[in-house]
C-alpha cells in the first residue's frame, strides 16, 4: 500500500490496520523518518518536502512492487509526506510484514534506501541563513547499490 500526503500519520494505527486478521504475519518491521535539525554546518528550522504527484506514485508502486518479488510479504505499507514540516514530524514511515522477521527486516531496509536514493521527493531545508536544497549523499548510494538487481 502506498500512500502520498500532507498530513501526518498514526504510526500504531497504521501498522495494526497493516496486520489486522492476517494471523500468518510473524514479523513485523518498520521504519519512521523524522525532521531533525543537523544540516551541516548550521541547524535547520524546518523542511519542506516537494514531489511529482503521478509520477512519485508510480515510483513508489514499482518499489513496492520489487519487494514483495525477492521477499515473502504478507503487507507492506510506504507513506511518505510532503509539504512544509517542522522539527520532530514524522516524514516517512515504511512498514513489511512477513511470516518470518529475517524477511521482514530486509525487505524494509531495501524499502528505506531505495526512498532516500530513488524517489522523487526533493527537500529544501530553512536555516537561519537561508534555504538550500539538500543533495544525495554518497553515503546513501552506496547502501542502495548493495540491493541492485541482478
Amino acid at each position: 500500500m502506498i500512500r502520498v500526503q500532507r498530513e501526518d500519520f498514526d504510526m500504531g494505527l497504521e501498522l495494526a490496520k497493516l496486520t489486522k486478521n492476517n494471523h500468518k504475519v510473524g514479523g513485523l518491521t518498520s521504519f519512521v523518518g523524522l525532521v531533525r535539525d543537523i544540516a551541516a554546518p548550521e541547524k535547520i528550522s524546518s523542511m519542506t518536502l516537494e514531489h511529482y504527484p503521478g509520477m512519485t506514485e508510480k515510483q513508489l508502486e514499482h518499489i513496492e512492487s520489487i519487494a514483495n518479488q525477492r521477499w515473502h510479504l504478507e503487507a507492506s505499507l510506504i507513506i511518505h509526506r510532503y509539504g512544509k514540516l517542522d522539527l520532530g514530524d514524522q516524514i516517512v514511515l515504511v512498514a513489511c510484514a512477513s511470516s518470518h522477521r529475517g524477511e521482514a527486516f530486509e525487505a524494509c531496509h531495501f524499502l528505506i534506501d531505495w526512498l532516500k536514493t530513488k524517489a522523487p521527493f526533493w527537500k529544501l531545508e530553512e536555516t537561519a541563513s537561508g534555504s538550500k536544497w539538500v543533495k544525495a549523499i554518497d553515503a546513501d548510494k552506496d547502501a542502495a547499490h548493495r540491493w541492485s538487481l541482478k
